[in-house]
């Protein structure tokens, strides 16, 4: 039988920076077309004389939109991690947080159960990019277990470090923690690519921090750490 690298059949090696090259131009390649699709559709409904037809455009015109947003989301999850920090209230950082998931988890936020044990510490961090990272920490709890009942949160400072450990339910865990937001692309599914935690990751390695993980398998649970250095 002959050998692959003989007969030029082996998958090719691209290197991740070439990856998010190509999917940052398609994206931007993508939403130009888009923006073109808007403004004809946008003519069109002038043109339109019909309720009906007018409605149909107006609905053309919303999915045309998200895919758009999409799109956004997408080349927002390979962005570079340049943080521009700032001194910032380790005990405000918590609170601020825990508003944005209330905004943006709607229902599952009150599925939260906060063990918070902070004092007084102060965060050198970028407050936005720091934020997103924890966010898309509970997402992707809630996202993977969506009958999950509820969640543990705990914030505390622990050896000058600010940790907020999460712990979630799961009954059924086969995967292996030991590169937890070191795997991108790895597990896709409809409109999420595997970028999440690897976004979160390289943002709390930006700030001088950590993100790990551990399957507890006698309590069924997993127990994911975001450690950031703290004064």
């Amino acid at each position: 039988m002959p050998n692959p690298s003989q007969t030029g059949s082996e998958s090719p090696s691209v290197p991740w920076p070439d990856i998010v090259k190509f999917i940052r131009q398609l994206s931007h390649d993508l939403r130009n077309n888009l923006n073109a699709v808007e403004l004809q559709s946008a003519y069109l409904a002038e043109l339109a004389q019909d309720v009906e037809m007018k409605n149909e455009v107006q609905r053309l015109r919303g999915m045309v939109s998200e895919i758009g947003i999409s799109l956004q989301r997408l080349t927002a999850g390979l962005a570079q991690n340049a943080p521009n920090v700032i001194d910032y209230d380790a005990s405000d950082f918590v609170e601020d947080l825990r508003k944005k998931l209330e905004k943006d988890l709607g229902e599952n936020a009150a599925k939260v159960n906060w063990d918070v044990q902070i004092g007084k510490a102060t965060l050198q961090i970028d407050p936005q990019q720091a934020q997103q990272a924890l966010l898309e920490l509970f997402i992707n709890a809630f996202q993977h277990e969506r009958n999950v009942k509820s969640i543990t949160a705990k914030a505390c400072i622990d050896n000058k470090r600010f940790v907020l450990e999460l712990r979630e339910p799961k009954t059924k865990f086969e995967l292996s923690t030991s590169n937890w937001g070191r795997e991108p692309l790895r597990n896709m599914s409809q409109s999420h690519y595997g970028l999440g935690l690897n976004r979160a990751r390289g943002i709390a390695e930006a700030h001088g921090g950590e993100l790990t993980a551990e399957y507890d398998r006698a309590s069924s649970t997993l127990v994911t750490k975001f450690s950031l250095p703290a004064r």
